[in-house]
């Protein structure tokens, strides 16, 4: 894999990626609808919106390999969650198809398994059980995978993201599990690139830490040896004294669990 995009260039992992990235690759293309610092050696910056098919099969002509972190972040309306993260996923896969990608990255989010409960370690085998809209759209897209990967032999690599902030660090208890540093996002990611051959995979976007409740070793093929842990951090997360929501600490997708929630926890094996 020698010609890479990324879209969704210009967000926080994005920017990550560019930076620790640069140079890597023969080709860098960076691809988002917000403005992108210009150009370094290897490097390609297009101004590009996901919701417009004909602009993404533009932006991927000649690439080997997509890393999609382009669309809706956070929880939001159905509409803006339909158009990004569902209508615009489907544009990404499908650009990629007609344009004979070889591989695709697809930045999916442990909001997907949000509604496990904690006490479950999880791996790549578990059922999904989506806590938001957002988290649905993150299902869509391991689902398209899986799809893409079989009818038209596309390599796929879903990572469920857990907790990636610019400054770094973790900041509240929950993060403690699903924190996951930059140099160890940049790592997994680029195993994914390079790795020379998988049909479709699930892997968790999670540093080395004490706490953590997901399991990768279904992909331990792939060589990714997270190198930090957020316990470094525990001491002065946990002489805070917050205490976390009651219905966000029963399960794996924390403070998402307990947004607009009117039904009964009990009920939730």
């Amino acid at each position: 894999m020698k010609r890479v995009l990324i879209t969704g260039a210009a967000g926080s992992i994005g920017r990550c990626l560019r930076q620790h990235l640069q140079g890597v690759y023969d080709e860098l293309r960076l691809a988002d609808i917000a403005p992108q610092a210009p150009a370094g050696p290897g490097e390609t910056v297009v101004q590009t919106d996901i919701r417009d098919m004909a602009a993404l099969e533009k932006a991927m002509e000649g690439i080997e390999c997509v890393v999609h972190l382009a669309g809706i972040p956070v929880e939001g309306p159905w509409e803006t969650v339909r158009d990004l993260n569902i209508d615009g996923c489907y544009n990404a896969y499908e650009a990629a198809r007609r344009q004979g990608v070889k591989r695709f990255i697809f930045a999916s989010s442990n909001h997907a398994v949000g509604f496990h409960k904690r006490e479950n370690l999880l791996d790549d085998s578990v059922v999904p059980r989506p806590d938001t809209r957002y988290g649905v759209s993150k299902v869509f897209g391991e689902a398209l995978g899986r799809l893409y990967a079989d009818k038209h032999g596309l390599s796929v690599a879903c990572l469920r993201i857990g907790t990636f902030r610019d400054h770094d660090a973790p900041l509240e208890s929950r993060q403690l599990l699903s924190w996951v540093s930059h140099r160890d996002m940049t790592q997994l990611v680029q195993r994914c690139i390079d790795h020379p051959e998988y049909h479709y995979i699930v892997a968790y976007g999670v540093s080395n830490n004490r706490r953590s409740r997901w399991n990768n070793d279904g992909v331990a093929f792939l060589g990714y040896q997270p190198q930090d842990d957020s316990e470094v951090f525990a001491e002065a997360i946990l002489a805070k004294g917050i205490v976390e929501d009651p219905i966000a600490a029963r399960f794996h997708g924390g403070f998402f669990c307990p947004l607009e929630f009117t039904g009964n926890v009990d009920r939730i094996d």
